[in-house]
């Protein structure tokens, strides 16, 4: 891993964030709530979960990393292997190829 990645993840949130685009007099600041999601038929409640909330008209946005993060722990394919493709055969040099 890149020393830039890791210093990106390892760096904390910000405690406040740029004026609220809906009601454009408040100001976001860092709330943990729950985080709803549907994973197939299952309802998936993740606690504790970043957002950035108005302090004027309440309007909440997830923070995009953690859900970023989220959706990838979520993921059906992590954790597996990637299936194994076989490659097709070299073409044989005795024999003329079609164009």
């Amino acid at each position: 891993m890149s020393d830039q990645k890791k210093s990106s993840e390892n760096t904390p949130l910000p405690t406040q964030a740029p004026i609220c685009p809906e009601c454009h007099a408040g100001l976001y600041h860092l709330e943990y709530l729950t985080y709803f999601t549907w994973l197939n038929e299952q309802l998936v409640t993740v606690p504790n979960f970043p957002s950035w909330v108005c302090d004027v008209c309440g309007r909440r946005e997830y923070d995009a990393r953690a859900v970023s993060w989220l959706n990838t722990l979520l993921s059906p394919s992590t954790g597996r292997r990637p299936p194994f493709q076989r490659r097709g055969r070299p073409p044989r040099l005795d024999r003329p190829q079609p164009h």
